[in-house]
């Protein structure tokens, strides 16, 4: 595959992108769990909010749609070494096993409980229900795949004024597929954080976009490619951002500081991800991918690294934080009672040490990555590492 620069079937690029958003991604986390302000501001609230704070913020809007757009591609290639037949298997055994973590292993470390009478359906949750769908969309042909995908990322924010009330199963099935929100069925409140519609869109958009990195596409023509789809998607974000007409319900305005009216500009709705938001986040990663192929470096090799593993990553990444929170928790001079009420006042460190925490458990999280892309890469025959 040309100058795709790959090492054991593996495309660059795309785990160093990938790597890039697992690695920032956890900067979100470790936010929710050691700032001292994550319990009383909203970091995209500009009348409560910093420049700092918005910006540590809305930098993590990327790693969800960069996510989801790279497990579709990664299906697509995964499928050139299948019959369509065993690709969808793949994809809807390994969307029920995501599933299953979520409501298990991550509701966990999240939590440090699994509790069936709170479920929390987040992002592990709607990548493995995309997978789902897609294991399903990948018999249309590729030109329905990307005319499908398109369709539900343009136009789904015509839906976005439908409500659906109530503890009913289709008010449920409604904020899994659209509105985020939360419904009791008995005595289980389930948690929609991540409604799926417009994510089977970008994961749909993703395998499409895995056929530019196959032998019908040389270098040059997939750069230009990736350039002109990612250059269009950020024009066509700032030219309807600006006219406040449709794509995001969340309308900017001008506000006293210039900055902040910038701020507001960018403050696009993530829950879920309107037009508005997959354009201003897709578009540049879009743009990334193409001028990035041929970045090789030490640093770029470190972040790959990252990239290669992003499910083992992000497993460990969450049972770090809590540990690490857990050892702040109690050097600040808490017990295990102060949590009667809530996080007590008093608890976490200010931004800059937030930023230095993040960065500590990134660089503890390496070797470990290291380790565990060694074995898998070692051991192809293990199919089962294929779920991780």
């Amino acid at each position: 595959m040309d100058s795709l620069l790959i090492k054991k079937n593996r495309i660059q690029s795309l785990d160093l992108l990938r790597g890039i958003v697992m690695i920032i991604m956890a900067l979100d986390h470790v936010r929710d769990y050691f700032y001292i302000g994550s319990f009383t501001v909203k970091p995209t609230d500009l009348t409560h909010t910093t420049v700092a704070l918005f910006a540590t913020r809305w930098i993590t809007h990327y790693c969800a749609p960069v996510f989801v757009l790279l497990a579709g591609t990664s299906a697509f290639l995964s499928g050139q070494k299948k019959t369509r037949k065993e690709l969808s298997f793949f994809l809807l055994t390994r969307g029920l096993w995501l599933i299953f973590l979520e409501l298990t292993l991550i509701a966990m470390a999240w939590k440090m409980q699994i509790d069936f009478h709170h479920i929390f359906l987040a992002v592990i949750w709607a990548l493995g229900a995309c997978m789902i769908a897609l294991s399903v969309l990948i018999w249309l042909p590729l030109n329905g795949i990307l005319i499908t995908g398109l369709i539900l990322i343009i136009f789904h924010n015509t839906l976005d004024t439908v409500h659906i009330s109530g503890n009913s199963a289709p008010a449920l099935l409604w904020k899994l597929l659209h509105e985020e929100g939360s419904v009791t069925l008995g005595e289980t409140k389930i948690q929609v954080v991540y409604p799926i519609l417009p994510w089977i869109g970008v994961m749909a958009l993703g395998y499409c976009m895995g056929k530019l990195y196959t032998t019908g596409f040389d270098s040059v023509k997939r750069k230009k490619t990736l350039a002109i789809t990612g250059l269009s998607a950020i024009i066509f974000f700032l030219i309807l951002r600006f006219t406040n007409l449709y794509g995001d319900l969340s309308m900017w305005s001008n506000q006293p500081d210039p900055v902040f009216t910038v701020l507001s500009f960018l403050n696009v709705t993530k829950y879920p991800p309107s037009l508005l938001y997959l354009a201003m986040t897709l578009g540049p990663a879009l743009l990334f991918l193409s001028v990035s192929e041929n970045l090789s470096n030490r640093i770029t090799a470190i972040i790959t690294v990252y990239g290669r593993v992003p499910m083992f990553y992000y497993i460990c990444h969450l049972y770090l934080i809590q540990f690490s929170a857990a050892l702040l928790f109690f050097s600040q001079g808490f017990k295990l009672s102060d949590l009667e009420k809530g996080i007590p006042s008093g608890y976490g460190v200010n931004l800059v040490m937030t930023w230095g925490v993040w960065m500590g458990l990134v660089t503890l999280l390496y070797p470990l990555c290291k380790w565990y892309d060694r074995y898998k890469s070692g051991h192809p025959e293990k199919k089962w590492l294929s779920y991780l």
